[in-house]
C-alpha cells in the first residue's frame, strides 16, 4: 500500500502528475459535471481519469453555473409579470368616455334633457310656473287673464311637457342600457383575460419549483459525491 500510495497519474485536465489515489474515473462521476468537463476540455478521453483537485472545481463551477440559471429564471419570471401587468392595465380602458365619444348631438341632447327632468331643479322650475300661472290668471295680478280657470292653456303645456319628457327618458333608459351593456362585456374580458393570466403564471411557478428542485437534488448528488471522495481519500484510524 505504501509503494500504491506514491504512483503518480498524469491529469489531463490540468496537464500535471497527481498521486494516483486522488484519480477519479469518468465513470464515477456524476452525468451533468462531467458533460461540463467535456464541454470545458474537448480533448479528455471517454473512459479518462481527472485529479480529485480538478473535479471540485468543476463540481463547484457546475452549482454556480444551476444557481445562476435558477437566477436567471426568476428574473424571467418578474418581467413575465410585468409585462402582463402592463398589457392589463392597456386592457382597462374608461368605458364611459369611449361610450360618450359614439354618441350625436341628439342624443347628448336628448341625455342632458332627461338629467334635468329628473332633477330637484325642474321639480322646483315646475312648481314655480304652475304657482305663477295661477296666480296671474287668478285674476288677482291682471284684470283680463288670458287663462283663467279651468286653466285649459296650462293644462295643454303640461300634458305636452309629458308626452315629450316620456319618450326622451325612455331614450336616455336605453342608451344607458348599452353603456350597462357594453361595460358587462368589457368586465368579462377583463375578468377573463386576469383568470388566464393567472393561470399561465401559476404554470411557470409550478414549472420554476419543478426545475429548482431538480437542481437542489442534483447539488445535493454532487456534495455526497464530494464527500464520498473526501471519506476515500481520508487516512484510516490507527488503533493501538
Amino acid at each position: 500500500m505504501t509503494a500504491n500510495a506514491h504512483e503518480q497519474f498524469h491529469c489531463p485536465i490540468c496537464e500535471t502528475d497527481k498521486p494516483a489515489n486522488g484519480a477519479v474515473p469518468r465513470e464515477l462521476i456524476y452525468g451533468p459535471v462531467a458533460d461540463l468537463i467535456q464541454r470545458k476540455r474537448p480533448h479528455w478521453p471517454a473512459h479518462g481519469l481527472i485529479c480529485s483537485d480538478c473535479l471540485n472545481h468543476f463540481r463547484t463551477e457546475y452549482v454556480e453555473d444551476v444557481l445562476e440559471l435558477q437566477k436567471g429564471e426568476l428574473s424571467t419570471l418578474e418581467q413575465e409579470v410585468l409585462r402582463s401587468l402592463r398589457e392589463h392595465e392597456v386592457l382597462a380602458k374608461n368605458i364611459n368616455l369611449e361610450f360618450e365619444q359614439q354618441l350625436t348631438l341628439s342624443e347628448r341632447a336628448a341625455d342632458k334633457l332627461a338629467e334635468f327632468g329628473g332633477s330637484w331643479a325642474f321639480i322646483g322650475l315646475f312648481f314655480a310656473v304652475v304657482i305663477t300661472w295661477i296666480t296671474f290668471n287668478a285674476g288677482l295680478l291682471l284684470t283680463r287673464p288670458f287663462d283663467p280657470y279651468p286653466y285649459i292653456l296650462l293644462n295643454l303645456a303640461l300634458s305636452c311637457i309629458a308626452a315629450i319628457q316620456a319618450p326622451v327618458i325612455m331614450m336616455s333608459q336605453k342608451r344607458q342600457e348599452a353603456k350597462d351593456r357594453l361595460r358587462s362585456e368589457h368586465d368579462y374580458q377583463v375578468n377573463l383575460k386576469a383568470e388566464l393570466e393567472i393561470r399561465h403564471l401559476n404554470g411557470k411557478l409550478d414549472l420554476l419549483l419543478t426545475r429548482q428542485w431538480q437542481r437542489l437534488l442534483e447539488i445535493q448528488r454532487i456534495q455526497l459525491d464530494a464527500m464520498q471522495d473526501f471519506a476515500r481519500k481520508a487516512p484510516p484510524n490507527q488503533n493501538t
